[in-house]
């Protein structure tokens, strides 16, 4: 077959982009939408509401489990389309729920979406068209998460102010059907070898059969220090980062409005496209260097949020935590992609990002409990600075080393 220019892979990571606009608008920013509105036109304390999150990211942290083997028994294809619509069937559900106990329904629903969707399915979809080049492609596609927060922020507000809740999340739900079910099939059912070409755009060459490596099992890379460090650091850097996210309309909202709170997350979330840009400059010569850099720049953020109280001091603290969001999706995947096999690199990111939500799913109902017997987000918010600055400290203990 002739090789086809542009490069497909690049294709796949615009497709991915698409996805992630979608998952992260619907599935990660999302929440802080649900919450608010939940509370605001219902009544319900923000630990129950919190804790219906909580439920979506650990459900869908047992799925991610087994997403490797899903997508090799059933294909990306089917797999992703399955998500699509549960993601818009549970979004639905959310805002029709006339009793607490049916959030924890509608979180099923946007579990299997999101574990579908989100950070691993990505890397299954970008990394078998990228090698030397999967850095830059993997920061491409994840800028789509970025991306979700910027249009998906007040495109929810205008939606929910104009029609109100329930129409706003049909409206969204049917509008994420007709975009990504015939794009997942378009783009996400071709590999490299289809084209008959290798990762990166190169022309295929026949090799001699190498020796077949045997993947490490889940248990041989947690015995792994290396493994087990970057883990912890991003669970609770991200633990930390979910639920400041989830909260911090509910934080705004009584200084500057729930208008202006709206821009702020969405200009937030820009920031975190400009930040993974400018990681993306010193990543490659140390990644675990700029990940607890990364950390430190979330620590003065959260804090700033915890201390003032002051219009522009939560705008900058907002915009400072913003700019590291998106580096925690985006530099595990390349830590992993030097410090790991190849063949271990699938399953590891999977492991990984399993850990990570475990821990991640309980933060927006932990911190919403201490915002409940505190009677402020003060304390919570301390919380986040803390365990950034810890991760900080985690990620550096170990000297990075190529694997072997």
């Amino acid at each position: 077959m002739t090789r086809l220019r542009p490069f497909y892979g690049w294709r796949v990571v615009a497709a991915a982009f698409v996805m992630a606009i979608f998952a992260w608008g619907l599935g990660f920013y999302g929440p802080s939408i649900y919450v608010n509105e939940l509370v605001r036109t219902r009544g319900w304390p923000v630990s129950i509401v919190s804790g219906a999150v909580t439920f979506h990211f650990l459900f869908s942290a047992c799925l991610i489990l087994r997403l490797a083997d899903v997508h090799e028994r059933y294909g990306l294809v089917a797999v992703t389309r399955a998500g699509v619509v549960a993601f818009g069937l549970g979004v639905i559900g959310w805002s029709h729920a006339t009793a607490p106990w049916q959030l924890y329904v509608a979180a099923c629903l946007t579990g299997l979406g999101w574990s579908a969707m989100s950070g691993a399915a990505i890397n299954a979809f970008v990394a078998p068209w990228f090698d030397k080049k999967r850095g830059i492609a993997l920061s491409h596609a994840f800028n789509g998460a970025s991306m979700g927060g910027v249009l998906f922020t007040p495109l929810w507000a205008y939606l929910i102010v104009t029609y109100g809740f329930e129409t706003a999340t049909l409206v969204v739900a049917v509008g994420g059907l007709v975009v990504l079910w015939p794009l997942a099939g378009r783009y996400f059912a071709w590999r490299p070898e289809h084209f008959g070409l290798a990762p990166d755009g190169g022309a295929a060459i026949d090799r001699p059969l190498a020796r077949v490596e045997t993947p490490r099992t889940n248990r041989a890379l947690l015995a792994d220090w290396r493994f087990l460090s970057l883990s912890i650091a991003f669970a609770i850097g991200i633990f930390a980062q979910m639920g400041l996210i989830t909260h911090l309309l509910v934080r705004l909202t009584p200084v500057i409005g729930a208008a202006n709170a709206a821009i702020v997350l969405s200009v937030a979330t820009f920031c975190a496209m400009i930040g993974r840009l400018a990681v993306g400059f010193v990543a490659p010569d140390g990644r675990r260097a700029a990940a607890a850099a990364n950390f430190c720049l979330q620590a003065v953020g959260a804090t700033l949020l915890c201390l003032e109280e002051t219009p522009a001091h939560l705008v900058a603290g907002s915009i400072l935590f913003g700019l590291g969001i998106g580096n925690l999706l985006s530099l595990p995947p390349l830590v992993l992609q030097v410090e790991q096999r190849p063949v271990d690199i699938p399953r590891a990111l999977a492991l990984l990002t399993a850990i990570n939500q475990f821990l991640y799913a309980f933060a927006p109902g932990a911190l919403g409990a201490l915002r409940d017997l505190t009677g402020s987000y003060a304390v919570p918010f301390a919380l986040v600075a803390a365990t950034q600055l810890f991760s900080t400290a985690l990620v550096m203990l170990v000297r990075p080393r190529p694997a072997a």
